[in-house]
């Protein structure tokens, strides 16, 4: 009984620690366009356009 307990323990954090780094990636990659259209932004300021 207790190692059944553990190992649903252990898939649990699992698979919370699988889901967030899925998390932090969509989230790493939202800031990255974020700061690419800033980068746009700031040439086309520096151009005149």
């Amino acid at each position: 009984m207790k190692r059944l307990t553990a190992l649903l323990l252990l898939a649990l954090f699992s698979m919370g620690t699988l889901s967030a780094c899925n998390t932090i990636a969509g989230a790493g990659k939202d800031v990255q366009k974020a700061g690419e259209k800033v980068e746009e932004t700031a040439e086309k300021a520096s151009d005149g356009k």
